[in-house]
């Protein structure tokens, strides 16, 4: 499985302005609401709000991944963001979230969903990935690296 796959150039934002977690789950699906008008993103916030009550995707060394079943989802969308600043995330750690993985899948496909979590946590893992999404000093740059994963 290639994450790539799942990744849009349009849904990629490297410069988050937000300062906590519900202002950035907003903030990351302003793309995708735009892409998609059919889209409800007040719905994808509340699904995703619900989730983080469950317990914070804010897993630590800056990065969260949010995510969400919505039942009118045609396919798993990836939308990926970076903030310079740092997001009040509640994380495990207590820091800051600086990389942000959104992943929303369609209620029925839990597997897929899983699997495209499992890879991200995968990728995340790896410390040169992420010192190389933090360094990168454009949004062309940024985009090759997350295609290619």
């Amino acid at each position: 499985m290639k994450l790539g796959d799942y990744l849009e150039k349009d849904l990629v934002l490297p410069n988050l302005t937000s300062g906590n977690k519900s202002e950035v789950l907003k903030e990351l699906l302003v793309p995708l609401g735009d892409k998609y008008s059919e889209m409800d993103t007040d719905e994808a916030v509340r699904v995703l709000l619900e989730r983080e009550k469950l317990g914070t995707t804010g897993i630590g060394d800056g990065i969260a991944i949010p995510h969400g079943k919505l039942e009118n989802l045609e396919k798993v969308i990836v939308i990926v963001g970076r903030s310079v600043e740092g997001v009040e995330f509640d994380a495990l750690d207590h820091k800051p979230c600086t990389i942000f993985f959104l992943v929303l899948a369609p209620e029925q496909v839990a597997g897929m969903h899983l699997r495209v979590l499992a890879q991200i946590s995968r990728t995340l893992k790896d410390e040169t990935f992420c010192k190389e999404f933090l360094d990168a000093d454009s949004f062309d740059a940024l985009w090759k690296l997350l295609k290619d994963i």
